[in-house]
């Protein structure tokens, strides 16, 4: 071992990988319900609002987990974090997929919420310790990438997968396939360079830090002075919210209903989405780092967002290739949320960074958490009685009046972005 040099980006980029390999997991499980919505519509006897509320209890546990997440990270380390919610993930899983009524269901994706919560804010904390600072912004963008291959993977090949044995075996299949990770992590994974020999990228630790570890809210207080903390929490709801609103839930059923799309079909067109998702991470992360600037790279990609939304949520009847287009340029503009996480980073004390990305992770859940069973009520308020096989049919107008609200958190996401102040990509001391 050498204590002299930083350690090669090939060992720094495996340790990263396998964490990223968890959050492959965690998106995954975030999107899994847009393509058995039937399946569980029809199994546990949900409305909309039901379904909605089932699909967001990932969100609720997810969302209260980021600020303990981002403590632990700084406190704990990300190696016992990322084991352990393997672990409680793998459990999870299964109470899903065995469950026998709704309540055990949503218990099971409160637990999966909860554990898998973990995951991107250890991945941050990975990436500050192992990666070049001047990575970072990458690094960020490409565990985006990585959590979309994941949401992908819940798309079309679930799918399939649903269609030849049915969800509840995929989901025991599922939650093996994460106890096996949460092993290997454990077994490879370390904190920080230093820990096998090498310098680490991180700070060394100062009176910041210590004051931090020796009181959980004097953190938490010290990261919310600063105003650019309020302000990037609020923004990525309405970027991620959006997307993972629709990929994630609404937009198969809506797809199927009004563009007479197969099931299968509408969850290719929804992975569409998340892959130009996944490229667009960390190539507005590569260009915010090349640029020197965060704030008009945010606000441009927002712009980009609320038009292309707009055209695609309350224009009726697109040409299916207009529509496919369009859904590529959102998902490729929502990749702009990743440079949100840079630029908190750097609007903050380094000793802080696991508080303030598991802060801003949270914004970004809170989209989700609150557009999901939000749609799903507007969807239940305009139904007009129409059922196909047990299910709730809804009308073009119902799903219009769901997703504008979806709008409305897009538009003040803008209007926030345009009070930030600029870091210029240089750390705040």
């Amino acid at each position: 071992m050498n204590t002299s040099r930083f350690p090669p980006l090939r060992l720094s980029w495996m340790i990263w990988g396998l964490a990223a390999l968890f959050y492959v997991i965690a998106f995954y499980q975030r999107v899994a319900p847009a393509v058995i919505t039937t399946e569980l519509m029809s199994d546990f006897s949900l409305t909309a609002t039901a379904l909605g509320n089932l699909s967001a209890f990932y969100f609720y546990s997810y969302v209260a987990m980021q600020v303990p997440t981002g403590l632990l990270a700084d406190h704990w380390g990300p190696r016992r974090l990322l084991t352990l919610g393997a672990a409680v993930a793998g459990i999870g899983t299964l109470m899903f997929g065995l469950a026998p009524d709704a309540a055990w269901a949503n218990a099971g994706r409160l637990l999966i919420g909860a554990s898998v919560a973990v995951a991107f804010v250890s991945m941050l904390k990975l990436a500050g310790h192992w990666m070049p600072p001047r990575q970072f912004a990458l690094a960020s963008g490409l565990a985006l990438f990585c959590g979309i291959i994941g949401a992908v993977f819940a798309g079309v090949p679930l799918r399939l997968l649903v269609n030849g044995f049915g969800w509840r075996p995929v989901m025991v299949v599922s939650a093996a396939v994460t106890f096996a990770v949460g092993i290997v992590i454990w077994f490879l994974v370390r904190d920080d360079p230093r820990d096998k020999g090498y310098l680490s990228h991180a700070a060394q630790e100062n009176d910041d830090i210590t004051m931090v570890k020796s009181s959980a809210i004097a953190g938490i207080k010290k990261v919310l002075r600063y105003r650019n903390t309020w302000l990037l929490y609020l923004v990525p709801g309405g970027v991620a919210g959006c997307a993972i609103t629709f990929a994630g839930l609404w937009g198969v059923p809506f797809l199927a209903s009004h563009y007479g799309m197969e099931k299968t079909t509408a969850a290719a067109v929804c992975s569409t989405l998340l892959i130009s998702w996944a490229v667009g991470g960390p190539v507005f992360g590569w260009l915010s780092d090349h640029m020197g600037h965060r704030k008009t790279l945010y606000a441009s990609g927002c712009v980009i967002l609320l038009f292309g939304w707009s055209v695609i949520l309350l224009v009726p009847d697109l040409p299916v290739p207009i529509l496919v287009l369009l859904l590529i340029i959102v998902g490729f503009a929502s990749g702009n949320m990743i440079i949100g996480f840079a630029f908190a980073k750097e609007s903050v004390p380094a000793s802080l960074s696991g508080t303030v990305s598991g802060i801003i992770n949270m914004g970004v859940m809170m989209g989700p958490m609150l557009l999901q069973p939000a749609v799903g009520w507007m969807l239940d308020r305009a139904w007009q009685g129409d059922a196909a096989d047990g299910v709730r049919v809804y009308s073009l107008e119902a799903y219009r009046n769901g997703f504008s609200v979806m709008l409305i958190w897009l538009g003040l996401a803008l209007v926030l972005v345009l009070f930030t102040r600029e870091t210029y990509c240089k750390q705040t001391k």
